[in-house]
């Protein structure tokens, strides 16, 4: 077998681990859209007037783009998707940690800075997940999912 085909098979878990980690991370943040959104101001990156309407769509960005992963549709869109917001995360993180703040990163539950600091592993952490969706966009070739149905049936996607 192929560097490529191995590679291409390789991208299926990492595709659906980036889609259960997007799903699983907007759950609160939908449930919870003033306990995300203060997680988004205490960044202090974004004007107030931006941070409810950030807390309100973000969320089911990332739920897009992790069931789009999850199924196998529109694979390549999503991965840039979630680059595109792991580039934005890690930007804010920098910020943060430059600034000396001591908050929680607001990835996951609300939980505060005791128990879900940021920190530099917190930027390893999401630079790993950025890179697996460059992986997933580069590598992934639609070998199982709603894509590889459609191609199969000879409808493209």
């Amino acid at each position: 077998m192929s560097a490529s085909r191995v590679a291409a098979w390789l991208a299926v878990p990492a595709r659906w681990y980036l889609g259960w980690l997007f799903v699983s991370a907007c759950v609160h943040k939908i449930a919870e859209p003033a306990s995300f959104a203060l997680d988004i101001a205490t960044y202090d990156i974004l004007p107030l007037g931006l941070v409810n309407l950030t807390a309100i769509t973000l969320p089911w960005v990332e739920l897009a783009a992790g069931v789009m992963l999850l199924t196998g549709a529109r694979v390549r869109p999503a991965a840039v998707l979630v680059s595109g917001m792991m580039a934005v995360f890690l930007g804010a993180l920098l910020v943060a940690l430059a600034r000396g703040l001591d908050m929680s990163c607001g990835c996951f539950a609300s939980q505060g800075a005791s128990e879900d600091p940021i920190s530099w592993l917190t930027v390893v952490r999401d630079s790993v997940w950025m890179g697996l969706s460059g992986f997933v966009f580069g590598c992934d070739r639609g070998l199982a999912g709603v894509d590889a149905w459609l191609e199969r049936r000879g409808w493209h996607a």
